[in-house]
């Protein structure tokens, strides 16, 4: 619980430094600052100390994680000159990375984290046909509305299509001719139509992730777990394949509460 209230308050130290006028709180923000950063560095310590493997940990999304939230404040001393104040201001935004720490401390975002693991391939052909899309009809926009101001090449027209799929309407560019306007109808129309499917992938691998099964074949080697029920071996790096219980076991036939 310390360690999440001292995320919370170190992002909150980063977006504060931002507003010009917290430089008379500069002593107390820089003692929040450090304070923070030696608790961090302590819990960081602490799990290369334990940790079987601290290599690997190190090198984990986790570990890099735990690393960049004390780095930046330990080179802030390496260049305390004013001919790197961009460097110092890079080294203050990139704390606010911290705020990435807090899934080590919530439950749900393993299962999270399984949902969005088991949808990434889903996830990729969604977005490859996608950007098909989009260069298709910011190609056929281009050819309708290329003697309009706005539409001056296909890239233009390709940023116009996604900003429009996307349901932005910045209106920065606007179509002309009827038949560009009826061309962004169905560009409208078909972004409504996108924006509820990377919602439902992601809502069915929530579900699915939450449901209890009565073992599932993991493999040992890179983790994956979908797999066959009755699979030996792994069809992703060929390990020979373990089983883990998941949730308690449904109840005999005739067995009692």
């Amino acid at each position: 619980m310390a360690l999440i209230v001292a995320i919370f308050v170190s992002a909150l130290v980063v977006v504060v430094e931002s507003v010009p006028r917290s430089g008379t709180h500069g002593p107390l923000l820089l003692a929040v600052e450090w304070v923070c950063t030696v608790m961090f560095t302590i819990e960081y310590g602490l799990r290369l100390a334990v940790v079987r493997r601290p290599s690997r940990y190190a090198t984990s999304f986790f570990g890099l994680i735990d690393l960049a939230s004390i780095l930046p404040t330990y080179l802030g001393l390496v260049f305390p000159s004013t001919h790197y104040l961009l460097v110092i201001r890079i080294l203050r935004v990139l704390r606010v990375f911290r705020i990435l720490k807090l899934m080590e401390y919530v439950g749900e975002a393993d299962v999270l984290l399984v949902a969005l693991r088991e949808s990434r391939w889903k996830m990729a052909v969604f977005i490859a046909t996608v950007l098909a899309t989009t260069v298709i009809l910011g190609a056929f926009m281009y050819l309708i509305e290329g003697g309009t101001p706005g539409f001056t090449s296909i890239p233009t027209s390709i940023y116009w299509t996604i900003v429009t799929i996307a349901t932005v309407g910045y209106g920065d560019i606007a179509p002309r001719t009827p038949l560009g306007q009826a061309l962004a109808s169905v560009v409208m129309l078909l972004g409504y139509a996108l924006v509820a499917v990377p919602t439902g992938i992601v809502t069915m691998e929530l579900s699915r992730a939450r449901q209890p099964a009565r073992e599932v074949s993991r493999c040992p080697a890179c983790g994956s777990a979908d797999h066959d029920p009755d699979a030996r071996f792994c069809k992703r790096c060929g390990e020979r394949m373990t089983r883990e219980p998941r949730g308690p076991p449904p109840a005999a036939v005739g067995e009692r509460g």
